[in-house]
This record gives C-alpha cells, sequence and structure tokens, in this order.
C-alpha cells in the first residue's frame, strides 16, 4: 500500500459496513482490515490506526458488521445499541452446548409434534420488551475474559443473568421441519442463539441455530451496503466512508469528522 493512500486512510473518519463471511471473528476481520497492507508503514511513523466495529459477529455467523475508523470509532456506542435484523434457521429436536452448529449435542426430542402454528403462536410471547438470558459461550465477559474463552479453558461458569432485551419484530419465513426459518428485528444486546434455544423449550422440545446472517444494522443492509473482501481497498473504503455518510442521523451539536477530501457531520456517540 503506497504512502498516499495510507496517508488517506489514516486521515478518514466515518462508518462502514462489511459482509462478515462464515470462519473470522469480528476481531480478526477488524484486524484484518487494520493489516491491509498499512503496518509498516504506520510502524514507521509511529502512527495508530484507529479502527473498530459495532457489534459482534458469532465466527459461524455472516452478515452486516459495522465498522468504524478514525474518530467514526466514537459513534460504535449507537451501533451496539442500535437496532438489528437478522435471518436465522433453527434445527428442531437438537440442543448444543453453544446453541447452535458449531457446538457440541447436548441433546435430542422428538419434535413431531410441532406445527407451523404451533411455532407462530409462541413467537407471539417474545415480540416486545423480554427479559433474556444470554449464552454462556459469548463476548460477555468475566474479570475481563470471555466467557467462552473461559469455559473452553475448562473453567466452571455460570449464566449471566436475565437482562431486558426488544423485540421489534418476529415472523416465520419458512417451516420445514426439523428446519425453519426466522426474520427478526431486535435492539442491541439480543441472542438469537438464546432466542432459538428459548423457543424450542416452549414448544416442549428444543432447538439451535443451524445458520445465522445479520442482514442490516443500523442504516446499512447486506444487499444495499455491505463491502465483501475483494472490496476491502483503501480507495473503496474511502468511498464508502464518503457515500455513507448522509445515511447516518445528523442532531444538533454534532462535530465534523472528516472524510478523504470533504467534512461530513457525523453523531457524536450518545
Amino acid at each position: 500500500m503506497a504512502g498516499d493512500g495510507a496517508n488517506k486512510l489514516l486521515a478518514l473518519s466515518g462508518l462502514f459496513p462489511v459482509y462478515k463471511p462464515k470462519g473470522p471473528t469480528s476481531a480478526q476481520v477488524v484486524a484484518q482490515l487494520k493489516e491491509a497492507g498499512l503496518k509498516e508503514y504506520v510502524k514507521k511513523r509511529k502512527q495508530t490506526l484507529k479502527i473498530g466495529h459495532g457489534g459482534t459477529l458469532d465466527s459461524s455467523a455472516s452478515g452486516v458488521l459495522v465498522i468504524g475508523i478514525g474518530d467514526g470509532t466514537k459513534m460504535l456506542g449507537t451501533m451496539l445499541t442500535g437496532s438489528k435484523k437478522y435471518s436465522t434457521e433453527g434445527e428442531l429436536g437438537k440442543a448444543t452446548d453453544t446453541l447452535d452448529a458449531s457446538g457440541t449435542v447436548t441433546e435430542e426430542k422428538p419434535y413431531d409434534h410441532v406445527t407451523k402454528e404451533d411455532l407462530d403462536n409462541v413467537l407471539k410471547s417474545f415480540v416486545g420488551d423480554i427479559m433474556q438470558v444470554p449464552p454462556l459461550f459469548s463476548a460477555l465477559k468475566r474479570d475481563g475474559e470471555r466467557l467462552s474463552s473461559l469455559l473452553r479453558k475448562g473453567v466452571t461458569v455460570e449464566a449471566k443473568p436475565a437482562r431486558p432485551v426488544t423485540v421489534y419484530s418476529l415472523s416465520v419465513r419458512d417451516f420445514q421441519p426439523p428446519l425453519f426459518t426466522l426474520n427478526v428485528e431486535c435492539s442491541g444486546g439480543f441472542y438469537v442463539r438464546s432466542l432459538v434455544s428459548d423457543v424450542g423449550k416452549a414448544l416442549k422440545t428444543c432447538a439451535s441455530v443451524k445458520d445465522l446472517v445479520r442482514t442490516k444494522q443500523g442504516p446499512f443492509t447486506i444487499e444495499d451496503h455491505a463491502l465483501k473482501e475483494e472490496d476491502w481497498t483503501i480507495g473503496r473504503i474511502s468511498d464508502a466512508v464518503r457515500e455513507f455518510a448522509p445515511l447516518l442521523p445528523t442532531p444538533p451539536g454534532n462535530k465534523k469528522l472528516k472524510t478523504d477530501n470533504s467534512d461530513k457531520i457525523i453523531p457524536s456517540p450518545e
């Protein structure tokens, strides 16, 4: 990456969404963006590229991951607490320790009694303001270390207490037992894996997530905005920061964050 290009990237401030594929963690995606030819240039000049993400996607999940760069990292809190949309495929009759297909099967139960009408009726109780217990395997931390890391080390971990979350909409897109697909719109802090597990229990069976895609985060959708890996270049990122800035709210009292060649009003963190 040439010096001019690196200078261009270091001067950017704002938000842009990328498409995170299955496999890497959200932190690994951020590291990949940061590493893209910039490491040696920045190291020589003792400069720091500020970059981070606005809400963890499980390594087994894919979809929209919002990235903050420069002073745009100060805005990531709004992405963490803001609304998100997901499409998830659940599997009836199978429970795992991680609540998804990446884990070890811990229980299997009959599911032949479950109908689509049963599923539709059960989902009604999960819409609105609800209390939800986060998964044990999660990015939540105890004493500064992720619960998932502690569990993999064999440390006994207690479940975090239920916490308030909001489900704005929840519907069945497909029902082909044992598989079913849900569309979910929810608040920050919500775990789709916990939802699918709880739905399975409510149906008097068990269930786990087979596939999970974040289709929207804040104003950014997977179809219209998320940059695929081949577009993770300085030029395309620069264009995206400038192009997507008008999608963000601009309440009074915000400061200007610079893009590579113009000023844009970008909201301060809440």
